[in-house]
């Protein structure tokens, strides 16, 4: 059963469509073109209204900003595939702060053309899997130290538990496990002990990849 409540009717939807394709066009018109491809199909509101958040957010990113490269990369096939999986992504996720890292991402993406497609496409795939746990779990690993830490810190299991004290610790070993697997974390033995500077013990833990991930949230 269809939520009216979530749907523009296609009068408004293409009316908003358009404000926000003509805004972009105007604010950054090197992609007004591709976003107009891409956006112009009816979208509930919901998923409109993150779209424009995110755009209005990318363009006041790229308000200074000015590149021939550039200006020449989002002409290419490869920028038009590459934005529609990113508002598609953006549309259908809930999650604030992995639609700040998607914008970041993108971002970077256009000023600074280079990176493989099916290193950008990998990215955005690890991105989907990440969860809010995820996310909280990186911050606190990297978490700034203690200036006067304990005589005994524990292991790296029982100080992650401490630093998220809301999430049992079999969830923690677990969380921590899949961080692993995506090549984000390379921490070692939960139950191995940290000494008591164990907190910059932890802040090696993540990957230059996982550090990437946490960059585009604080930006």
């Amino acid at each position: 059963m269809v939520n009216n409540d979530q749907i523009i009717p296609a009068e408004e939807s293409g009316d908003e469509a358009l404000e926000i394709i003509s805004f972009i066009s105007s604010a950054v018109p090197y992609i007004g073109g591709p976003v107009s491809n891409i956006i112009s199909g009816a979208l509930t509101k919901r998923k409109l209204a993150r779209i424009r958040e995110f755009l209005l957010g990318l363009a006041s990113d790229l308000k200074e900003f000015k590149s021939t490269v550039t200006e020449e990369y989002v002409k290419t096939d490869e920028f038009e595939e590459l934005l529609e999986t990113t508002l598609h992504k953006v549309a259908e996720e809930r999650n604030e702060q992995k639609r700040q890292i998607f914008r970041s991402f993108l971002e970077e993406a256009i000023k600074s053309p280079g990176e493989s497609y099916d290193e950008q496409r990998r990215f955005i795939h690890i991105l989907e899997q990440l969860q809010d746990a995820h996310i909280a779990l990186m911050k606190v690993i990297i978490q700034t130290p203690d200036p006067n830490p304990p005589g005994i810190t524990g292991s790296i299991g029982q100080t992650l538990q401490r630093r998220l004290p809301n999430i049992p610790r079999e969830k923690i070993v677990e969380l921590l496990s899949q961080l692993k697997d995506l090549r984000l974390a390379m921490l070692a033995d939960p139950n191995m002990m940290l000494t008591p500077h164990g907190a910059e013990d932890l802040r090696s833990g993540l990957t230059d990849y996982g550090r990437r991930f946490l960059k585009y949230l604080k930006q």
